[in-house]
């Protein structure tokens, strides 16, 4: 069965729908903390820089899993406020042992190994500012191995327009994909992409993730296969289109014929009735 890629509206009422009916929402939190420590080997000095929603818990829970492995990572707080669990995790780790650092102080991010990101989960639209930017731009020029927790911070998460994001060496996506881990300049910020499965079944089936290697088997056989700027001139669709997906849908049937929009590392494919997302840098 192939992967799903869902849009951000959709994955915040499958999480709520999995907290109200299966699984407590401490418990997701923990397993998203496990799905980024199993995605990455862990070694050396580990910074965890954590915003002050439910993207900064996964990075306390994340502290609590490494200490139970015999790592001590330092933690990295742009703002006073906690999510609830978030409040939970920060207060365990602490209790662990975990040390706490100061985003604010020079160059607060050089010398370790690797650097987390957990500041920004996948409803952030815009750019952004102050204390988050200043930390953005401090993980970017720590010179370490980059961890992003969900989606890198800064990046839309249904379009993957970004005005300023962390690059990352490997993105854990959490639950499932997301449509802006394929549009927009997520290339450009994205290495690897790699999902944790935490047990969220999405409310809703939108678009199917698939291998960048079956990409050729929608080409040719008379199927249309269009640039983003073509597509965009065709569709009138911009960057910051929400409903991408639903474009090519359209025109795949308005065509009817398979439609690929494709560039250097990515492809939305619309296949009459089905709608699939490609990207060379998913492992």
């Amino acid at each position: 069965m192939l992967p799903h890629v869902i849009s951000v509206d959709n994955m915040r009422q499958s999480d709520a729908q999995t907290i109200a009916n299966h699984t407590p929402s401490k418990e997701l939190m923990r397993r998203a903390a496990q799905g980024i420590f199993d995605a990455v080997q862990f070694t050396g000095r580990i910074a965890i820089v954590c915003g002050s929603g439910n993207n900064g818990g996964d990075g306390y829970a994340l502290a609590c899993i490494l200490l139970d492995h015999g790592m001590t990572p330092v933690i990295f707080r742009v703002s006073d406020k906690f999510s609830d669990d978030g409040l939970y995790y920060y207060r365990t780790a602490r209790s662990f042992g975990a040390e706490e650092g100061n985003i604010f102080a020079p160059s607060p991010l050089a010398g370790f190994d690797i650097v987390v990101d957990c500041l920004l989960g996948t409803g952030f639209q815009g750019t952004p500012r102050d204390s988050f930017a200043h930390a953005i731009e401090e993980i970017n020029a720590s010179g370490a191995f980059i961890v992003s927790a969900d989606i890198n911070s800064g990046l839309n998460g249904d379009t993957g327009v970004a005005q300023l994001a962390v690059h990352s060496d490997v993105t854990v996506s959490i639950g499932c994909y997301k449509t802006g881990m394929f549009l927009g300049d997520a290339p450009d910020y994205i290495d690897l992409l790699v999902n944790a499965d935490i047990g969220i079944l999405p409310v809703r089936d939108e678009y199917k993730l698939l291998d960048w290697e079956r990409l050729p088997l929608f080409e040719g056989y008379g199927s249309l296969t269009l640039s983003t700027e073509e597509f965009l001139e065709k569709t009138g669709a911009t960057p910051d289109t929400l409903n991408a997906g639903e474009y090519i849908l359209e025109l795949s049937k308005g065509e009817g014929r398979t439609v690929v929009v494709k560039t250097a590392h990515t492809a939305i494919i619309g296949d009459l009735n089905y709608v699939y997302f490609a990207a060379d840098y998913v492992r």
